[in-house]
């Protein structure tokens, strides 16, 4: 019989067909054996952390009162983490290089409740980013959570990428990251207070192609989040938290017509509910769905053969550049 791999859904409680009949017999049992780890994982860490739930519940902290600045805030997972932030009585920040989207989002959270300050923020200028913390501080205050999540994105091969996108990918994914991080921190240390939010991807720990400048600078974003982890942890800031959220593809209308047979497409309030969870509960990695971590662990253990045959069934595709003309890869 023609063998399939199969892989669990777990947010869609549903399994997902690829076909693998064309695959040498040997790379069948090694997606076959990939197949059955994963789901017994799957389904261990899943009863592992209902148990905990159950008999040890993860303690959540309060984030009313507190500060938070929202990068990205105009649209998608931004807007979503603001409301979410709003309806837990936290004072928010808004930055969106948007100024239409970034205000209808400020409206949503003062109907909420929220006390909501709204600025035009182009996170890609330096400068602009220093100027606008100076300004929260003092029309506002300390921040004392910020979610670096404003990003930017070009799907293309790399020759029909053109210089100025990737220099904008990379000012906006990571080197935003680094000043607001640098602006913001010195206040957290004073306090031993802060929380210090990287929105990522799972583009930053394996790569798909046609997004080489999008994959590079969120390997960066984890490395940072990583590092700066370790560095506050040396400096005894344990009351300092960090957290690194990394979705898959996110239906956020910034990747266009996205599918995949393995991994889902989210949604924006299923990502942003993870988020917060892992906010709340100081979680530093948090992957959406919770499986992906699994599956990138095994993979290191797969040869480039067995890599190469798990890319061709994922058969990731969505619209890019390639060769000048839009097409779906």
């Amino acid at each position: 019989p023609e063998a399939k791999l199969w892989w669990w859904n777990v947010t869609a409680s549903k399994r997902t067909y690829a076909s693998t009949s064309h695959l040498p017999g040997l790379l069948q049992s090694v997606f076959l054996t990939l197949q059955q780890t994963t789901v017994d994982t799957c389904l261990h860490q899943r009863l592992l952390n209902t148990h905990r739930q159950v008999f040890i519940p993860r303690r959540r902290k309060s984030v009313a009162g507190e500060i938070v600045l929202i990068t990205g805030a105009g649209h998608g997972i931004g807007r979503q983490t603001a409301y979410e932030f709003a309806q837990r009585k936290s004072r928010l920040v808004l930055w969106d290089i948007n100024k239409h989207g970034v205000e209808e989002t400020a409206a949503e959270c003062r109907k909420l409740g929220a006390t909501t300050h709204v600025f035009v923020v182009d996170c890609s200028n330096r400068e602009e980013i220093y100027s606008s913390v100076d300004q929260v501080k003092k029309e506002v205050g300390d921040v004392t959570i910020v979610v670096n999540n404003a990003g930017a994105i070009y799907p293309a091969d790399l020759l029909s990428t053109k210089d100025e996108e990737i220099t904008k990918t990379f000012e906006v994914n990571i080197l935003g990251h680094f000043w607001i991080t640098k602006a913001l921190l010195p206040s957290m240390i004073r306090r031993n207070h802060g929380h210090i939010v990287t929105v990522a991807s799972v583009c930053g720990h394996g790569v798909i192609p046609y997004l080489i400048p999008y994959c590079s600078s969120k390997f960066a974003a984890v490395g940072f989040h990583r590092a700066l982890t370790s560095e506050l942890e040396a400096l005894g800031k344990t009351g300092i938290k960090t957290s690194c959220l990394c979705p898959v593809f996110v239906n956020t209308g910034f990747t266009k017509n996205p599918s995949t047979r393995i991994w889902p497409v989210l949604e924006t309030e299923e990502v942003v509910r993870s988020l917060i969870d892992g906010i709340l509960t100081n979680k530093k990695m948090i992957f959406v769905p919770s499986y992906i971590n699994i599956s990138f662990a095994i993979e290191r253990f797969l040869p480039e053969r067995a890599l190469a045959a798990i890319n061709r069934v994922q058969d990731i595709q969505f619209e890019a550049v390639i060769g000048h003309k839009i097409k779906m890869k």
